[in-house]
């Protein structure tokens, strides 16, 4: 199953996290997981959250640029050589790994979630699943 993600480009100075984090608080929007990645001018911010286009409009109408692409959420053995099994199964399908980043909330006990993003998704989904291995669904992913 493929996720949403929201992405924001932001100025690297002082505040700018706060503003889209206060925008969707005020809206009731709980971000699930996040990343944040920066050079010495701007920075990424990469997020997931349960309405990604009621997000995505708040955030616009706050005036922020808001891009949405398509990631993957992958389970990986909480164990060494986990993350080395899914990395073999996309490389041997001829892919590559653009970013990843834990979906931490998911992670349990033996299992933990990584959210990956590809540059074919689709590509990536029928490698992982060649492979057995687990794509969980959002509602898997936030169970408790």
């Amino acid at each position: 199953m493929k996720l949403q993600q929201l992405s924001l480009f932001l100025e690297n100075r002082p505040g700018q996290l706060r503003e889209p984090c206060e925008t969707l608080a005020a809206a009731g929007i709980d971000l699930l997981t996040m990343s944040l990645a920066d050079t010495s001018q701007f920075g990424i911010l990469r997020f997931i959250v349960r309405d990604p286009a009621r997000a995505k409009q708040i955030l616009e109408e706050a005036g922020m640029v808001v891009r949405m692409t398509e990631v993957v959420p992958v389970e990986v053995d909480n164990q060494p050589g986990g993350l080395a099994r899914v990395l073999a199964a996309i490389e041997d399908a001829g892919l590559g790994v653009e970013y990843m980043y834990d979906f931490g909330a998911a992670s349990r006990g033996d299992k933990a979630a990584i959210v990956f993003r590809f540059e074919n998704p689709d590509a990536a989904l029928a490698a992982l699943n060649a492979a057995g291995i687990r794509v969980p669904a959002m509602e898997e992913l936030l169970a408790k």
